[in-house]
Order: structure tokens, then C-alpha cells, then sequence
């Protein structure tokens, strides 16, 4: 499924690595001056990694607008918290783990909700809450369809290394820093979810190429 050039891929991101374009110097420069407060550091940070995180929170929350909030709250802890990094890790790498703990304290939230509302069972539609996932095809094409619908049923973990794999174009160093698992454990992970999308799809009708 993943293709070597994803520049042509209509899956919004900015690069095939966390940090963009920037160097690591850049990213280190830009961190001492977020820890210093100064807001053009801050708009800078926005800049070079807005719409990547923006991407990221849609692909693993599924609804445009928690991932908007969720990429504000990353942005609000991560002026709060700039006292409390230790650059243990790279600027970059602690920004975006701050969002993937952002993005399930919005899924705790929202089940926490679903439980208290306890609303009359409806037919989820084909696709419901992933819209913006691993785009197959334009329009609501039905492979688009099955395979959004499949991938709302993966575990969390393996759904989370799939789109940070296959639709961000992270690496699974990348991702071990991210999730705090081995690379190893990233690669099954991936494996996993590749073969489970697989026999869903099958079950389903339909065929991707690349879950194999």
C-alpha cells in the first residue's frame, strides 16, 4: 500500500519525517526559543509543524473537529511544559508524543460521554467517524468506503502505527520514539494490522493492494 514517492498522495502532510524540512539544529534552536517564551519561536513551531499534527489528530480521532482542538491543546501544554523538557528526545519527537496524548484524552472523553448519553442503537454507516483516512480513491468511492470502515475496527495500537506508517509516511524509528515501543514491536504491530485489515477487506468483498 505504501508507495516509495508519496508526494503525489493526496493525504495531507508536510515530509516523510517529523520534522519537515528543518534540521535538527533548527528544531533544537527552535526549542530554546519556545522555552524562552518568545511567541515568534512559537508561530515558527505552528509553521513548520501545524499541519502534519493537524493530519496526525485527524487520522487517529476520525473528526475534524476534536483533532483542531486537540492540535490547540498540544500547542497550549507544550508552552506550559517547555520548563519540563529535558531533550531526552528530539524537539520534534516530544511535541508530537504530546499530541498522541492529547488525541486519547479526547477518546477517553468521548467514550466517557457515550456511556453517560447511552443512546438507542443506530447502523453505523460505511466509513462513520474516519473520514479522512488512508484516501483510496476521490469521492466516496466503496473500496474508500471498506476500507475506512475496516480500519475503525483495528486495535488502537495497531490503527495508530498503520496510519503512522502507511498514511504519514513515519518511520518505524520514528514511531518507537512516538509510542514508546521497540521498533520490532512497530513492525508487527504494522504486520498486524495489515493482515487484519486484510481479512476484512476479504470478508467485506474488497481488495487493497499492499495489506497483504
Amino acid at each position: 500500500m505504501r508507495e516509495p514517492d508519496r508526494r503525489g498522495d493526496p493525504v495531507t502532510h508536510t515530509s516523510d519525517h517529523p520534522h519537515g524540512d528543518r534540521t535538527v539544529t533548527e528544531d533544537w534552536q527552535l526549542a530554546d526559543g519556545c522555552r524562552t517564551g518568545d511567541l515568534v519561536a512559537f508561530e515558527q513551531l505552528y509553521k513548520a509543524h501545524g499541519a502534519r499534527l493537524k493530519s496526525v489528530a485527524m487520522n487517529i480521532l476520525g473528526d475534524a473537529a476534536e483533532a483542531e482542538d486537540a492540535v490547540q491543546e498540544t500547542f497550549l501544554k507544550v508552552y506550559r511544559s517547555m520548563g519540563g523538557f529535558r531533550e531526552q528526545s528530539s524537539f520534534s519527537t516530544w511535541v508530537y508524543r504530546i499530541l498522541l496524548n492529547c488525541c486519547y484524552d479526547f477518546r477517553r472523553r468521548r467514550a466517557r460521554r457515550q456511556e453517560q448519553e447511552m443512546p438507542d442503537p443506530q447502523p453505523e454507516e460505511p466509513g462513520q467517524g474516519t473520514r479522512e483516512i488512508a484516501s483510496v480513491g476521490p469521492g466516496d468511492h466503496p473500496l474508500r468506503l471498506a476500507l475506512e470502515s475496516c480500519l475503525a475496527r483495528l486495535a488502537a495500537r495497531q490503527r495508530e502505527v498503520f496510519v503512522l506508517f502507511e498514511v504519514e509516511g513515519f518511520k518505524h524509528s520514528e514511531i518507537s520514539a512516538l509510542l514508546k515501543i521497540s521498533e520490532a514491536s512497530s513492525k508487527n504491530l504494522l504486520y498486524e494490522a495489515k493482515q487484519h485489515l486484510r481479512r476484512l477487506l476479504s470478508e467485506s468483498g474488497q481488495r487493497v493492494q499492499g495489506t497483504a
